[in-house]
């Protein structure tokens, strides 16, 4: 199947770079697109071919992936001047791994769909480790048959692949993520520093508590790097803060109230008002130091 597919990546950040990694090392023809030339000369010694726009990596494509920070990001990459949709032709899989809203996955899909290509909205969970170890969990939206001739590249980096639904499916299952995620990141900031302000050692409050019915990914990954005074990003909180503004206007779409989201939210736009941006999203524990007057570690 990898001689048989031309793949294309666009987007080689901390995700998109060691996505294209792996298709590489699993034997795919690639060619690769990005705005800064480090990644790109860095792919290209391990076998990738540099593109100088999205729409000639379409149009040397049958498959092509785009990993991107925002919505408007990715409109323009599909559908603007010397984009994918120009350089595309019939039966081109466009995979979208970034994380938009809803709204704009359908739109693009709908724009695609009417010139014979097929959008498949794809965002990812597992952060920057997730794609460097290949262990991705993907959530995909859009049509099954384009799936499953996307899934053998797609398994090169990930190791589950849900097809939620049609177009926007995927995002939606993405912003329910994302709900989770945040969610567990305040609740691990507020118990840690409730420990050190009341005295407890939270080193071992954490080795006590995550045995039992308050097991989660966090607790089990995050911890021992804040311990280790470690809060750079696997997944920075801008990130962090950006998807949780596209829950809330998806939320808003859906006249929907997420109160414990919208406090969330908040804590997150603190943190980023703090310039605490480019850090780690566990690294919101900052956040609650600032609230209750104590240092996690002191």
């Amino acid at each position: 199947m990898a001689e048989q597919l031309r793949l294309g990546f666009i987007g080689l950040g901390l995700m998109g770079k060691p996505m294209a990694g792996h298709l590489l090392a699993a034997g795919f023809p690639l060619s690769v697109h990005n705005r800064s030339g480090a990644a790109v000369a860095e792919l290209v010694a391990a076998g990738a071919v540099e593109a100088a726009s999205p729409v000639e990596v379409a149009a040397a494509a049958d498959l092509v992936f785009t990993c991107l920070p925002d919505s408007p990001d990715v409109q323009q990459v599909v559908l603007g001047p010397r984009g994918i949709l120009e350089g595309g032709h019939r039966g081109l899989i466009v995979v979208d791994h970034s994380t938009i809203l809803p709204a704009t996955a359908r739109k693009l899909a709908e724009a695609l769909g009417a010139r014979g290509l097929h959008f498949l909205d794809a965002p990812v969970s597992g952060g920057q480790l997730g794609a460097q170890k290949g262990t991705l969990t993907i959530m995909v939206g859009g049509d099954a048959a384009a799936l499953e001739t996307a899934r053998p590249a797609l398994e090169s980096y990930s190791s589950s692949i849900t097809h939620i639904g049609d177009a926007g499916a995927g995002q939606v299952a993405k912003c329910c993520n994302q709900i989770m995620v945040a969610a567990q990141m305040a609740a691990m900031a507020e118990l840690l520093i409730f420990a050190r302000k009341a005295g407890v050692d939270p080193r071992k409050v954490v080795q006590a508590i995550r045995a039992g019915a308050a097991q989660c990914w966090t607790l089990d990954n995050k911890p021992e790097r804040l311990f280790a005074r470690n809060r750079q990003p696997g997944f920075k909180a801008t990130m962090q803060a950006k998807d949780l503004g596209i829950v809330m206007q998806t939320a808003a779409e859906l006249s929907m109230p997420l109160p414990a989201t919208t406090v969330t939210t908040q804590l997150y736009d603190e943190m980023l008002e703090l310039g605490m941006g480019d850090l780690d999203n566990s690294a919101l524990v900052g956040v609650l130091e600032k609230m209750a007057s104590v240092d996690l570690l002191n």
